[in-house]
């Protein structure tokens, strides 16, 4: 089993920056690669992020593409998402999830392992 605990969400105006966290335990061994999602009220959940166990391969949707920065501390076994130059848009409960395989990291349905979410607000 995976366990994953996300930390660092809050309320910023438009324009600041936040650093979510995600702290991975468990079988952190077997974890090839970890995503961030993010799902807004009323709206389906949707991919942000990927980033594989190395860290050599990142994979961005283009709404945070230039913005949002995904990456990787193996020896804290924490994933990070940067996300500067946020815009209301951006308002969302931010999850991040793992998976032991490598698949298409864009579906959140390649994931079996997803933390309880972080609320990120901005306003305008």
């Amino acid at each position: 089993q995976v366990q994953l605990v996300e930390s660092g969400g809050g309320l910023v105006q438009a324009g600041g920056s936040l650093r979510l966290s995600c702290a991975v335990s468990g079988r952190t061994f077997s974890v090839a690669a970890m995503g961030w999602f993010r799902q807004a009220p009323g709206k389906e959940r949707e991919f942000v992020a990927a980033i594989n166990r190395s860290g050599t391969s990142t994979y961005y949707a283009d709404s945070v593409k230039g913005r949002f920065t995904i990456s990787r501390d193996i020896a804290k076994n924490t994933v990070y998402l940067q996300m500067n130059s946020l815009r209301p848009e951006d308002t969302a409960v931010y999850y991040c999830a793992a998976t032991l395989r490598i698949g298409d990291l864009r579906r959140q349905y390649e994931y079996p392992y997803w933390g309880q979410g972080t609320q990120v607000t901005v306003s305008s």
